[in-house]
């Protein structure tokens, strides 16, 4: 019993528990907008992908890919790195990453309709020319792996919880 509270103050307090994980409410997010969320400290994206926009993903390749791995936090490490590993099935729509370039740590544009989303329709880093498609996977240039995927549960039709 004495020990107990020197044992307890070991467990991480209310507001980094809270970090943990993030209720998203995808409900206003039109086809082909995307929005960006905190999670954990780092930025993710979640787009609403266009029918074009999921198409193109699933017709790549994998030997058309850089990074072959899906860097799916839910799925072993050497899962494929088709755009069926990188969503969730029934909701191939919506994709969610975390929003780091795998380069050097930049955060990549492609976010607002505005701006440039690079040669494969994704996302662009503009600091050293890396070019994601609309799977978040790297197509062209330094980035050495595909933007990750966090870990990420539908807990209504309309409602993620990321973590």
């Amino acid at each position: 019993m004495a020990l107990w509270p020197f044992i307890s103050q070991m467990n991480p307090d209310a507001s980094a528990t809270a970090l943990a994980s993030t209720e998203v409410d995808l409900s206003p997010v039109k086809e082909g907008q995307a929005i960006t969320v905190v999670w954990r400290g780092k930025p993710v994206f979640i787009r609403n992908r266009s029918k074009d926009e999921v198409k193109a993903a699933q017709d790549v390749k994998l030997a058309e890919l850089v990074d072959d791995s899906a860097r799916n936090d839910a799925l072993p490490e050497r899962t494929p790195a088709t755009d069926a590993n990188r969503t969730k099935k029934g909701h191939e729509n919506w994709l969610v990453l975390v929003g780091i370039c795998t380069h050097l740590g930049c955060i990549p544009k492609g976010q607002s309709m505005s701006d440039a989303k690079g040669d494969f329709g994704g996302w662009f880093c503009p600091c050293h020319g890396s070019h994601y498609d609309t799977a978040g996977r790297i197509r062209k240039g330094p980035a050495p792996r595909n933007l990750e995927v966090p870990p990420y549960d539908f807990v209504s039709a309309t409602k993620i919880k990321i973590g």
